[in-house]
């Protein structure tokens, strides 16, 4: 089989997945929160007009180089901005959160935006003591992830018992499609609660497998999800080399080790800069971890990956979180993505 051909063949192996996009707002060097939020905007026109399924926004607290702590609110500009694109979150950290406004921001949000809004849940609380406390909230919150998810979902049907006597507006009688990122216990509360799963990332493929496997054979049809759906994330990277893909790796991968040494997760460096860093063994330890098991190379290299994740997985959809310094090289890896993903209006 020639390279072409078994592109192609990649490439079909692919008819039927949709695929998706998860921007968070990642901050650069030289450059301000207001000028990554604006960059989130615009990335979401560009997924639309490339035809991505849906875009998402996340939410972080207190990080420097993330912009994006309001994830409701970033969601609403994005579907303000375009017209077709569905757009949630990925996610709303509920236990940061009493679920009767984040019903009623969503209710706002279907209500603006009818049949394109969906609720991205997590169980993820701040990540220091400091966070949580300005939050109001401490790590056993999410403990209690099922019990505010259950809380929630009654708000859009009128069923909650919680608080007797008491409305979402304009959330109740509305259907709002929801999913639950898979962190910790996430994937069995899905298939528990009956809702479509969010997982990743694609680097621990054997946990990754394992979770998957567990939520369907646990999954519990309900009337949000009459079966289950999975939803993988990760980094994908396409480029018109291999070398260059993987330079679009270093910038997040030297933020995380940083963070990991350094306890502060800074804005995307670029790649020049990082090969020049004097790195401890510690911090280039991490920095090798970071660049490993992700998708990323040619259109050809990666479409076959890509097949790969979905025989293995069953995934229905694919949600690509990546970040790098360089947004040219973003935008021309979305592009080339959906070329080899046969979107619509590429």
């Amino acid at each position: 089989m020639t390279e072409s051909s078994a592109a192609a063949a990649s490439s079909a192996s692919l008819d039927g997945v949709r695929f998706s996009v998860l921007d968070r707002s990642r901050t650069r060097e030289g450059e301000d929160g207001a000028q990554a939020l604006r960059d989130t905007v615009r990335l979401a026109r560009e997924a639309e007009a490339w035809g991505y399924h849906r875009f998402w926004v996340s939410e972080h607290h207190s990080v420097p180089g993330v912009a994006g702590s309001a994830p409701t609110v970033l969601a609403a500009a994005v579907a303000g901005a375009t017209t077709r694109i569905r757009v949630g979150t990925g996610g709303v950290m509920l236990p940061n959160h009493q679920p009767m406004v984040v019903a009623e921001q969503f209710g706002v949000l279907e209500s603006l935006f009818p049949g394109r809004i969906a609720m991205g849940l997590g169980r993820s609380v701040g990540f220091t003591d400091g966070i949580r406390r300005a939050l109001g909230r401490d790590k056993e919150d999410a403990d209690r992830f099922a019990e505010q998810l259950d809380e929630l979902l009654g708000w859009f049907t009128g069923e909650q018992t919680a608080h007797p006597q008491v409305h979402a507006r304009p959330a109740e009688g509305l259907r709002v499609p929801p999913y639950v990122l898979a962190t910790g216990e996430g994937a069995a509360i899905a298939a528990a609660a009956g809702l479509p799963l969010v997982i990743g990332d694609l680097r621990g493929r054997s946990r990754l497998l394992e979770a998957i496997d567990g939520y369907r054979s646990g999954f519990r049809p309900s009337a949000w999800s009459a079966e289950p759906y999975v939803v993988v994330a990760g980094t994908v990277a396409v480029a018109a080399t291999e070398e260059e893909a993987r330079r679009m790796l270093m910038p997040e991968a030297w933020s995380m080790a940083y963070s990991r040494t350094r306890g502060v997760f800074p804005p995307l460096a670029p790649p020049e800069r990082i090969e020049a860093l004097e790195m401890t063994e510690k911090q280039r330890d991490f920095y090798a971890s970071g660049l490993r098991g992700h998708v990323y190379g040619t259109e050809e290299q990666v479409a076959a990956e890509l097949a790969r994740v979905v025989k293995e997985t069953g995934a229905q959809e694919i949600l690509v979180t990546t970040s790098t310094y360089d947004r040219t090289a973003l935008l021309d890896s979305y592009r080339r993505l959906a070329h080899l993903a046969g979107l619509a209006r590429v």
